[in-house]
């Protein structure tokens, strides 16, 4: 009995620290990329998200096995991805997180996933409806 409760505090103690981990992991690429958009020149700023077809993007989304750690709705998993949508980071952030990312994120260059391609699962994830309100919820109530 006492190995077990071991384990589960083990097993919490692994959560906690990949969940803090994967915090800091945004954080830094969201100052990285803040950084990138002051030195941004052109005529699209770096946080300006391209135009993407939400419908493709999800195509894409499942089709690279994004779903498999992030969810079929971009909604997260319990100790695998974060959740992405909806309200997802600024573009800026996510392409870095997808070209260069940090953890066990695989990454993913433009030679698998093209720029149209990320512009696509970005209007996907994008077009996540939120959910409802808790006191909306009649079971809930």
């Amino acid at each position: 009995m006492q190995r077990r409760s071991i384990y589960l505090v083990m097993a919490i103690a692994t959560l906690v620290a990949l969940l803090v981990v994967s915090a800091r992991s945004v954080a830094v690429a969201q100052a990285r990329a803040e950084g990138g958009a002051q030195s941004a020149s052109g005529s699209q700023k770096a946080d300006n998200a391209p135009a993407g077809n939400a419908k493709n993007g999800k195509s894409v989304y499942t089709a690279d096995g994004c779903y498999e750690c992030h969810g079929r709705e971009a909604q997260g998993g319990a100790g695998t991805g974060p959740k992405l949508g909806p309200s997802p980071l600024p573009y800026s952030v996510f392409a870095f997180q997808v070209r260069s990312p940090r953890d066990q994120m695989p990454p993913y260059t433009s030679k698998v996933v093209s720029d149209a391609e990320l512009a696509d699962i970005y209007a996907f994830v994008q077009s996540v409806p939120q959910p409802p309100k808790a006191d909306s919820i009649p079971l809930l109530k």
